[in-house]
């Protein structure tokens, strides 16, 4: 049996989303809930904030029109995220290890406050630069 007909027999098999359908498919890792999806997907919304919001902050000056533009995408990319990532902690049923995605929930909430706040800063410096330029 080779090793590609092993790998495209596992890509054909369904999905599990519980862990008891893992646990029967003998699946060792469960990663696939709706919720840690959800939850995971807003996180590296709220990642991308943070990452646009440095960018933004760092080359102020050099973007054409004052890293506004930028600035603003990461205060909204990253208010989407936290938003996203608060709102699945307030609708998870249990704690870490439940699936409920709470880990990534409260990562997605930190990390899209902190896009938020490096997006408004940004936006504070890029009005100074239009200002004094």
């Amino acid at each position: 049996m080779s090793v590609l007909f092993v790998l495209a027999a596992q890509a054909a098999s369904p999905v599990c989303t519980t862990a008891a359908e893992c646990a029967g498919q003998g699946v060792d890792t469960f990663l696939g809930t709706p919720e840690r999806i959800w939850a995971s997907a807003a996180a590296m919304v709220a990642l991308g904030g943070v990452v646009i919001g440095w960018l933004a902050l760092r080359f102020v000056r050099r973007i054409g029109d004052g890293g506004r533009r930028a600035a603003i995408v990461a205060l909204v990319v990253g208010l989407i995220g936290g938003l996203n990532g608060a709102v699945n902690l307030v609708v998870a049923d249990g704690g870490l290890g439940t699936g409920n995605g709470v880990f990534g929930g409260a990562l997605a909430l930190v990390l899209g406050l902190a896009g938020a706040a490096l997006g408004r800063l940004a936006l504070a410096r890029s009005r100074r630069t239009e200002l004094s330029g």
